[in-house]
């Protein structure tokens, strides 16, 4: 399909999705066409019969005659909006007497039109080998094979992208934008909207990422090192791609590429950037227990569960005869009838036989049979090997989304037959959890309980909301540690507090985005700024960390619901202030935190710097936050910019008297959070604010840190981090 072909035969590139056939219709149902206009034939025919017209399959077409995909692509489609009025070029004027005066164009085969393949259940399966169920090598076809429903495995409808994705077959192909920056116009309630395209080579980014970190990636045994790129790296990308995917949503024969976790995975796999590619019974190095993931493409990156949609990961097992399948591990997401309720024990349903809770086909209800994941499983039950259990839980920040969480290891102590709720034999295998290993689901049950409960019994509770109501969420107040009834006095704001506003060297008049900003609309000046493209995602996720964002503010016409107003929405996640072993008192989470999400912005009094020269060196301020530190970029791709923040100028912030969450967060050298600077569009005022966002996925009650950075002239103090990259000291 990338040969070059003739020009009236294959339309041009970005007006069709090569990955899919739009309505292609059987030959057997094209009839021939007998007009009565004698005029309008250069055949001649017998007298009194109607004259008999041939088309080629590019046009142009007589009246009456439609043309029919993949031949022919209306020219409306492939134009912009206001091209449309134009008469189509290759179209004949259907207002003058039809003639052949074009020779018959090269058709482009049917079968160079790629189907995406269905998504099977769980019910499913691939054909047992006599290996394993999932490919362990670098491919060129990622297999979507024995999988769940995709409603229920949480693969179909992640971050809310339905659209098929083509196989790794062609991802050279599809991966790439080509062409030069395109520019499309819409309308919304109104108002012109010039959307541009930009010329992004998504495969260049893939290579950059593998030649920036070749040691790191394709180790038979990973680390934990490995495994925190790995996952980094993908959801960055992941991101990248959802933005330039926002871009083409409303864009007439703008190509799509089919979801972005899909896609990347792809490309991340066809490149090897991956980590512990051994396939292993029991624990897999650098993933601990109680980490999380949004995708299943995630499991399979790190090694923990190669199927992206099957329930069941086996691999064949030499024994005194031959092999035998031997189980891996399983996902349990609610997609058939488990019991999951119990913490330490799990009652698993066997694959097959259609029984899945959601059988949206209608498909025949059959009894399971003792083969492949089945099989898998009970051998596994007589081994007694260990077998490592991700549990899929309803993601609240995402209605169509799951959260996966590695909850260890368990083992299988029995099995048996029973009847589903379809009447038909369902396979069920009783996994009990090994013991003495950190807690992971426990806490999620946990963290329910204390949400439901008005008056909790939870010890080390001190206040169930230590902001009094000044944020959208409580803050809960905990110390389990010792007898500290809280930290010293401080008054308690939502926001950053100029004592005098700063004025800015140019003026800024804001965005007039009345309805909200849209992705690549080259009209607001807000999304200019930043580039071309709107920071964030459509649920509001931060794309990239860039040396200054610029959000709207007081002097755009968008609305506060705007998707470029995401830093000033509040707390959007359940936070808690606890007392560390060490460190004094610190911030984690409730909820499971997503890479790239808003945590809090540091909230305080600025300060000017004259102001903190007067008080002199003996000044003690643990609350200080300099805007002019620097540290290393962490939430950018390789070949990214990797500039230190840009701040207008020098912004200092005491949250020593007056403050928010964000002066718990204590430092540390492998930080899970970093810190942008955020100028809002104010006038001629200079409105600077601290936002903080997620390094990589955060488990519930993981203590969030952030790197102080550099500040030379400061004095040292000692840094109690614990990671295996600590300096030793922060300033």
């Amino acid at each position: 399909m990338e040969q070059s072909l003739g020009q009236d035969s294959v339309p041009g590139f970005g007006s069709f999705d090569k990955s899919r056939v739009l309505d292609v219709r059987p030959l057997r149902r094209l009839v021939p066409v007998f007009p009565s206009a004698s005029s309008s034939s250069s055949f001649s025919t017998p007298q009194g019969a109607a004259p008999f017209v041939c088309a080629s399959p590019a046009g142009p077409f007589p009246p009456g005659v439609s043309p029919f995909f993949p031949f022919y692509i209306s020219a409306e489609s492939q134009r912009p909006l206001e091209q449309n009025q134009q008469t189509p070029s290759g179209v004949g004027n259907q207002n003058t007497p039809f003639v052949f005066n074009n020779p018959i164009s090269n058709a482009v085969p049917i079968n160079s039109f790629r189907t995406p393949p269905s998504s099977t259940a769980r019910g499913t399966p691939n054909q047992y080998t006599g290996t394993s169920n999932g490919d362990t090598t670098p491919s060129r076809r990622i297999t979507r094979s024995r999988a769940q429903p995709q409603s229920q495995s949480g693969i179909a409808e992640e971050d809310g992208f339905n659209t098929s994705v083509t196989d790794g077959e062609n991802t050279r192909k599809v991966g790439r934008s080509k062409g030069k920056f395109q520019s499309q116009k819409r309308t919304r309630g109104g108002q012109d909207i010039n959307v541009a395209l930009p010329d992004v080579d998504v495969d260049a980014i893939v290579d950059n990422i593998l030649t920036s970190h070749t040691d790191t990636f394709r180790q038979a045994d990973g680390n934990k090192e490995s495994v925190g790129y790995a996952l980094i790296f993908y959801d960055l990308l992941r991101r990248r791609i959802t933005q330039l995917e926002e871009m083409k949503e409303k864009i007439p024969g703008a190509s799509r590429t089919g979801r972005p976790d899909l896609r990347a995975g792809t490309l991340f796999m066809n490149k090897g950037i991956r980590t512990n590619t051994k396939r292993r019974i029991g624990a897999v190095p650098g993933v601990e227990i109680g980490d999380i993931f949004f995708f299943r493409m995630e499991l399979c990156l790190v090694g923990l569960h190669a199927p992206t949609m099957g329930g069941i990961d086996y691999m064949g097992v030499k024994n005194s005869t031959e092999d035998e399948p031997l189980a891996l591990s399983i996902v349990s997401s609610g997609g058939y009838e488990d019991s999951v309720e119990d913490a330490n024990v799990l009652i698993y349903s066997g694959q097959g036989g259609n029984a899945s809770n959601d059988n949206r086909n209608n498909r025949e209800m059959k009894d399971q049979k003792l083969e492949r994941g089945n099989l898998a499983l009970e051998k596994s039950l007589h081994r007694a090997n260990d077998v490592r259990v991700i549990r899929g839980l309803k993601d609240v920040s995402n209605p169509t989304g799951k959260v996966y969480v590695y909850d260890g290891l368990y083992k299988i102590h029995e099995s048996w037959v029973d009847k589903g709720k379809s009447g038909c034999s369902v396979f069920k295998y009783k996994l009990v959890r090994l013991p003495g290993q950190p807690e992971a689901f426990t806490i999620w049950k946990s963290i329910e309980q204390w949400k439901v409960e008005t008056t909790t019994t939870r010890v080390g509770l001190i206040l169930p909301d230590l902001t009094s109501g000044a944020e959208n969420l409580p803050v809960t107040l905990v110390n389990d540690v010792d007898g500290e009834k809280g930290p010293a006095h401080f008054t308690y704001i939502s926001s950053l507090q100029y004592s005098k506003p700063v004025n800015l060297t140019e003026s800024s008049a804001g965005c007039t985005c009345i309805g909200g900003c849209l992705p690549g609309n080259s009209n607001c000046s807000c999304i200019k700024k930043n580039g071309g493209f709107l920071p964030y995602t459509a649920n509001g996720l931060l794309v990239n960390q860039t040396p200054l964002l610029h959000e709207c503010g007081l002097s755009c016409q968008c609305p506060p619901n705007c998707r470029n107003r995401v830093s000033q929405g509040g707390l959007k996640i359940r936070l808690e202030v606890f007392k560390t072993k060490e460190k004094g008192w610190g911030l984690r989470s409730w909820d499971p935190i997503r890479a790239g999400s808003f945590l809090c912005e540091y909230a305080g009094q600025v300060l000017n710097i004259s102001g903190v020269e007067e008080l002199g060196g003996d000044y003690e301020d643990d609350y200080i936050f300099d805007a002019t530190r620097t540290c290393e970029p962490l939430g950018v791709l390789p070949g990214d910019s990797t500039e230190t923040p840009k701040v207008p100028f020098p912004l200092i912030i005491s949250a020593n008297t007056a403050g928010n969450v964000a002066r718990f967060m204590n430092h540390s050298c492998s930080p899970n959070v970093f810190w942008q600077p955020v100028l809002r569009e104010n006038k001629n005022e200079s409105d600077l604010h601290i936002a903080f966002y997620a390094v990589g996925h955060i488990p519930p009650m993981t203590e969030l840190t952030y790197d102080y950075g550099l500040i030379p002239h400061e004095r040292k103090k000692v840094c109690l981090c614990g990671s295996v990259k600590c300096r030793g000291s922060f300033y």
